[in-house]
Parts: C-alpha cells; sequence; structure tokens
C-alpha cells in the first residue's frame, strides 16, 4: 500500500483484508452465512434460527453483510412487508469454508469442554476467579465472577493434551 504523506505508513489493521476478515469473522456473520447457504430465507426465519440474536444485532449484521456484497436483501411490496435475504455470488463463495468451521466446532465441542473443564480446575487450584457464565437471566457479566462451585477436588477432567502428562 501506498504511504500517505500526511499519516505514519498504513498498518495491518488498517487494509481492507483485515476489515473484510473482521466482518466474516464476526460470530453472527458466520452464522447468516451458514444459514444463507442453502437457500433464501426471511428474516424472522433468521431470527429464529440464530439462537441468542436480538432483532437490533441481526440487522446490523445484515445491513453489514448487504453493504459488503455477500448478501442480497429484496423487499416485496405486499402488507405486511416481506423481506427475504440470499447469498451473492461472492457470499457464495463463502458457503464452503463457513460450513468446514461450523463442521469443525461441532466436530470438537467436546473436546473444547474438556479442555475448559481442565483449565477452570487449574485455575480454581491456583486460586483465580472465573468468569461467570453468560445468561440471558443474569445479564452482563462484565463484573461478576464465580468460583466454579461445580468443581471438587475429586473431579478430573480428562483431556487430550492431559494424556501426555
Amino acid at each position: 500500500m501506498p504511504r500517505r504523506p500526511d499519516r505514519r505508513p498504513t498498518t495491518a489493521l488498517e487494509c481492507t483484508a483485515h476489515e473484510v476478515l473482521q466482518r466474516v469473522g464476526d460470530k453472527w456473520s458466520v452464522y447468516v452465512i451458514f444459514l444463507l447457504g442453502d437457500r433464501t430465507r426471511r428474516f424472522t426465519e433468521l431470527r429464529r434460527s440464530i439462537n441468542g440474536i436480538s432483532q437490533r444485532m441481526l440487522t446490523v449484521t445484515l445491513r453489514n453483510l448487504e453493504r459488503d456484497g455477500l448478501i442480497i436483501r429484496t423487499v416485496y411490496p405486499v402488507v405486511p412487508p416481506r423481506v427475504e435475504y440470499t447469498l451473492t455470488r461472492l457470499g457464495r463463495t463463502l458457503r464452503d469454508i463457513v460450513g468446514a468451521l461450523v463442521a469443525w466446532a461441532d466436530k470438537h465441542k467436546g473436546d473444547i469442554d474438556r479442555a475448559r473443564a481442565t483449565y477452570d480446575v487449574r485455575m480454581v487450584k491456583n486460586g483465580a476467579t472465573l468468569p461467570a457464565p453468560r445468561s440471558k437471566v443474569s445479564g452482563p457479566r462484565s463484573r461478576a465472577v464465580r468460583r466454579a462451585p461445580y468443581i471438587t477436588p475429586t473431579t478430573r477432567p480428562t483431556s487430550p493434551l492431559e494424556a501426555d502428562r
């Protein structure tokens, strides 16, 4: 990238690739691209399919994906208004990549859960506090901490990492 005379040299954080990866790597964008991978969907169908997303966050995510040329928004002039979303040709190029990421996460969920439990046990033994789990009931977790009462000294999770010890 060319050097700008009025600023420091352009950094990786300012490049287009970083912006695109930030958008595509956003957890809600991954879900939307994955769900639109097989067919066109309506807004309410997307919202019901994505656990935990608010109406506002879905709207923002869809607008950003549309702005980046990854989805097309089609509004039908009927009462009540009907809006559908579909992947563009560019968006479809991400379908396999996102699908592989979702499949990987699904396949390794148990491994990740075991690794987290192992980490939690180690942190509790060292006297550290753990972040409170996210929940719609408890609200934001910005200041909440917990001592992991579900872990007892006799609990010893196993993970592939512990097999070498």
